[in-house]
């Protein structure tokens, strides 16, 4: 009996304690909040004049704090559309997405924020939110074809290696000719490539047309047709290839040595003073420099094997580096 009021008598005394502690840290903290709202000389309301950073009281007009440091934006608005075109907040917009961005996207992964897979009823709802998303998204038929076609030009250049900058100039070639009504009468698959062809050109990162051909869902026949059609109608200034802009790619995927794209640039640039490249193939020129500089670099490399990587003939290939040569050697001379 003894014993069990002891222990009843110790358990008060701790709780006794802990609700002590807790009163003493609640009054500590209230004390630090009357601190930082309250004037330390009067005991008057403290305010924070954003304009100059400091806090004063306003009664006596002490100052409690200076040089504060001002959270907000660093430019001023005074409406809401220069609020608008002024704020950085939120992703950048894109033209390689048919709503540029600006639309809400639900992921695929049917798991919550903490990781944690979502039970059956929740699935079956981000699937029918997911769908309705969708419909949402593409409001009209234009944003459905505009969608289609960004989709295969972003494909396309993935498969080719293209950079950002080439599929953001062909979705703005796309979009001209989507609102100048170029559409009617071809396909979108071919307008797209026509479009990334264009694009890649004019960056300076050109491709063939049979890697394009190779890629896209249009023949040969059609790509060309298309493209004349859409830079003659958006009066589009493309320059011929040059050469040189394959040959990094050639001696990249052929394993050769800086020395030899050196050799290869000094042969192009030769044949250009020389006048012989005029009418002939960027791609067979490109790839008969790359193949006449591995042999002056005494580097082992087949005309089979340069064949393969630029997709032209062999007799393409030793016509030209031919040509490269004598053109080389008689500057020389």
């Amino acid at each position: 009996m003894t014993e069990t009021h002891i222990r009843g008598y110790t358990g008060e005394t701790e709780r006794d304690r802990t609700t002590e502690s807790s009163e003493q840290e609640s009054e500590t903290e209230s004390t630090a909040d009357e601190r930082t709202t309250t004037c330390p000389e009067c005991s008057g309301r403290l305010v924070t004049d954003t304009e100059h950073g400091e806090t004063v009281c306003e009664d006596c007009g002490l100052v409690v704090e200076q040089d504060g440091i001002d959270r907000g934006p660093e430019w001023r608005a005074f409406n809401s559309g220069e609020r608008d075109s002024k704020s950085r907040v939120g992703a950048p917009t894109t033209n390689m997405m048919h709503d540029k961005g600006l639309s809400t996207n639900i992921g695929w992964q049917d798991k919550d924020a903490y990781g944690k897979s979502l039970s059956s009823n929740q699935r079956q709802k981000m699937q029918r939110l997911r769908t309705w998303n969708e419909r949402f998204r593409t409001r009209d038929s234009k944003e459905r074809n505009l969608k289609q076609a960004l989709g295969e030009i972003d494909r396309m250049a993935s498969a080719l290696g293209l950079p950002d900058n080439v599929r953001e100039t062909a979705s703005v070639i796309y979009r001209r000719a989507l609102s100048e009504n170029l559409l009617p009468g071809r396909s979108i698959e071919g307008v797209a490539t026509a479009s990334l062809y264009a694009a890649a050109r004019q960056v300076g990162n050109p491709r063939s047309l049979d890697e394009f051909t190779a890629v896209s869902r249009v023949d040969k026949m059609e790509l060309t047709r298309t493209y004349r059609y859409v830079i003659r109608e958006l009066g589009l200034r493309v320059q011929p290839a040059d050469p040189e802009s394959y040959v990094p790619r050639f001696v990249s995927r052929l394993e050769l040595s800086e020395e030899t794209q050196r050799l290869a640039r000094e042969l192009l640039d030769g044949a250009k003073d020389a006048g012989i490249t005029s009418g002939k193939s960027p791609v067979g020129l490109a790839a008969s420099a790359v193949y006449a500089a591995a042999l002056l670099s005494n580097e082992k490399v087949t005309q089979s094997q340069v064949s393969e990587v630029a997709d032209i003939s062999e007799v393409t290939i030793r016509n030209r580096y031919k040509e490269l040569l004598e053109a080389s050697e008689g500057l020389a001379a």
